[in-house]
């Protein structure tokens, strides 16, 4: 039997990032998208309780979360927001995760000086995976994720001798847009929309663009256009539940990590991933089993 098979698009959740200066309109845009697509929305704000100022446009939910930004604090607010139950989650914005007080670079140079003597590079081997876990929890979860991350700004000289501010790089690890199914760039002065990426194919190519309510509604269109993922079948879930075991794998700590109320509702398009991990997992458990009770040889 080949190990291939039809590829099909699936229905998904959307992984949104909306980059900008400061003042270019992300909280609005992010708030706008959430509000086209429908759902209880939770607005996890960095910005000093800026999102609370367009509670009066907007219906949602909001925890004001302050330094230190740590990766964990993250992942814990998104933890929190799935077993709440909400639909859609924004993160305004996942640059202090990286850039804040108390954020990656602060963790990476506080670590250097205290075990890695003052080597930045070194330290990254322990930042790194606390800030892949951040991003892990993203993408792993059954919400919607919308993020907004600051640009660094250059001032510059229009038409007219016009002078303008203009968003450059994110602040965030290089490469994090890779992990988004669309960036979409606010301009500062006019808060007109262009997609840097874009997999819904949506926006690419398309002028740049208020965005509104509507911008929302047809994201969520394009999600629900894929053919419905299907969750596992009994005896999948027997299957599961058995290498769970013998790997030493909590099943109710797995289900409350996903947001699932059972093994049952496992998507199918997850089920070879999760096992093929358990049987690494198990693997690796008599690897160590068997070292700890090999004789030594004299």
């Amino acid at each position: 039997m080949s190990m291939f098979k039809k590829a099909e698009r699936k229905q998904s959740k959307l992984r949104l990032a909306l980059t900008g200066a400061s003042g270019s309109g992300k909280t609005t845009a992010a708030l706008n998208i959430a509000t086209g697509m429908g759902g209880k929305i939770a607005v996890l704000d960095t910005e000093n309780g800026s999102a609370s100022l367009y509670a009066d446009q907007f219906d949602f939910d909001v925890v004001n979360l302050t330094a230190p930004y740590t990766p964990e604090r993250f992942i814990e607010v998104i933890g929190a927001a799935e077993k709440a139950g909400y639909d859609i989650l924004i993160i305004d914005s996942a640059s202090h995760e990286w850039s804040g007080k108390g954020g990656c670079l602060e963790i990476n140079e506080m670590l250097a000086a205290s075990k890695f003597r003052g080597n930045t590079w070194s330290a990254w081997s322990e930042t790194t995976p606390r800030h892949r876990a951040f991003i892990d929890a993203m993408l792993r979860s059954p919400m919607h994720i919308i993020v907004t991350m600051r640009s660094k700004t250059e001032t510059v000289q229009g038409e007219g001798k016009k002078v303008m501010k203009i968003g450059m790089k994110s602040e965030q690890r290089d490469g994090v847009e890779y992990e988004f199914t669309t960036v979409l760039d606010l301009q500062h002065e006019s808060h007109l929309a262009t997609a840097t990426k874009d997999r819904t194919r949506l926006f690419m190519g398309a002028d740049p663009h208020v965005i509104t309510k509507d911008t929302g509604a047809s994201l969520m269109d394009w999600l629900n256009s894929g053919k419905a993922d299907k969750t596992i079948t009994p005896a999948q879930r027997d299957s599961l539940q058995d290498l769970m075991t013998e790997a030493g794998v909590d099943v109710a700590s797995f289900c409350i990590k996903r947001g699932l109320q059972s093994l049952l509702e496992v998507k199918e398009s997850v089920f070879d991933e999760i096992v093929l991990a358990l049987n690494e997992r198990i693997k690796k458990k008599k690897e160590a089993a068997a070292a700890v009770t090999e004789p030594e040889v004299h």
